[in-house]
C-alpha cells in the first residue's frame, strides 16, 4: 500500500509540475513590463484578507490542538473494517521516527522562502513578495483547520492497538483530515518555486524547481504516512491543496501583463468508489 501512495503521490507532483511549468513558459517582456512590479496588490483587499486568514489559522489551530482527550471506550470501540478498502492499512502503521522527521520538515520549510531575499530582484518587492507568503500560509491554514473541525477524522494510529493508549488517546488525533504538514509543506515549496520562476522568466531548468518542490511535499506525506498520522486521502488533498496554493497565490496576483500563459490542460488525481485515478481538463478556444 504504501507503493500506492508514492505513486499517487509522485503522480500528483507530476501533474502539477506539468501545470506549473506550462504556465511559466517563457515569454518576452517589454521594457514597460519590466518597470512594473511583478505582483499587484491592493491593500484594502490583500491585507485585511491575510490578517483574517491568519488570525482564524491561528484561532483554528488553538481549537484542534486543544480538544479534549479522547474517551478510552471510544479509542477501542474503533473498528478498522469501517474504515475504507483504501486507506484500511495505514491503520497498521506507527513510527515515532518517521512523525519527528516530518516534523523538520513542517518547521523547516516554514522560513524556506527567506531565501528569495538573496535575489535583487526579489529584494526590491521583498514587502509585496512576504505580504503574499503570509497570504499563502494562511489560506492553507485555514483549509486545514476548517477542515479538521468539520471532518473530526481519527487518525489511522487511534486504530492500531499496538500504539500506547496515551498516543491514542490524544484530542489531536481527531484531526487526521487533511494532511496539515504536507499541505504546509507544498505551500511553502511551491510559493518559493513559483515566484523564483517568475523573476526569472527565461531560465532553464524550471521543472527541476518545481520537482524539488514536490519532491519536498511528497517525502512530507510519506513520512506522516509512515508514522500513521494521516491516512492516503488525507495526504493527497494536503499535498494537491498546498501546491495549488502555493502556486495560485502569485500566479492570481501577478501584474496582466506579465501573466500572458494561461494554462489549457491540467490533470489532478481523484479518488471515488474506491478507485483511483486521474481526471484531466482542457480548456477550447485563445487565451484572451
Amino acid at each position: 500500500m504504501g507503493r500506492i501512495l508514492t505513486l499517487l503521490l509522485l503522480g500528483s507532483m507530476f501533474s502539477l509540475t506539468t501545470y506549473c511549468q506550462y504556465i511559466d513558459s517563457p515569454e518576452k517582456r517589454s521594457e514597460k513590463d519590466k518597470s512594473e512590479h511583478m505582483y499587484n496588490i491592493k491593500p484594502w483587499i490583500d491585507i485585511p484578507a491575510t490578517v483574517v486568514f491568519a488570525a482564524v489559522s491561528v484561532n483554528g489551530f488553538r481549537i484542534i490542538y486543544g480538544r479534549d482527550s479522547i474517551d478510552a471506550g471510544t479509542v477501542l470501540s474503533l473498528n478498522r473494517n469501517d474504515v475504507n478498502s483504501f486507506d484500511r492499512p495505514v491503520t497498521y502503521n506507527y513510527s515515532e521516527k518517521a512523525k519527528n522527521t516530518s516534523d523538520l520538515f513542517f518547521y523547516g520549510s516554514m522560513p524556506l522562502p527567506l531565501l528569495l531575499y538573496l535575489d535583487k530582484n526579489v529584494r526590491k518587492d521583498g514587502l509585496r513578495v512576504g505580504l503574499l507568503y503570509v497570504e499563502a500560509l494562511g489560506f492553507t491554514g485555514v483549509f486545514y483547520t476548517t477542515s479538521a473541525m468539520i471532518a473530526n477524522r481519527f487518525r489511522p494510529l487511534t486504530y492500531n492497538s499496538n500504539v500506547p493508549m496515551s498516543v491514542r488517546t490524544s484530542g489531536g488525533n481527531k484531526n487526521s483530515f487533511p494532511g496539515g504538514h504536507p499541505a504546509l509543506v507544498a505551500t511553502s515549496t511551491f510559493f518559493m518555486a513559483k515566484v523564483y520562476c517568475d523573476y526569472h522568466p527565461n531560465m532553464r531548468g524550471k521543472w527541476t524547481l518545481y520537482t524539488v518542490a514536490g519532491g519536498l511535499a511528497a517525502t512530507t506525506a510519506y513520512l506522516r504516512f509512515k508514522a500513521g498520522y494521516h491516512f492516503k486521502t488525507d495526504l493527497i488533498a494536503g499535498v494537491v491543496w498546498g501546491a495549488l496554493t502555493g502556486f495560485l497565490v502569485p500566479q492570481i496576483h501577478k501584474n496582466k501583463s506579465r501573466n500572458k500563459n494561461m494554462a489549457k490542460f491540467s490533470i489532478f488525481p481523484n479518488y471515488e468508489n474506491n478507485s483511483t485515478g486521474f481526471t484531466a481538463y482542457y480548456k477550447l478556444g485563445k487565451n484572451s
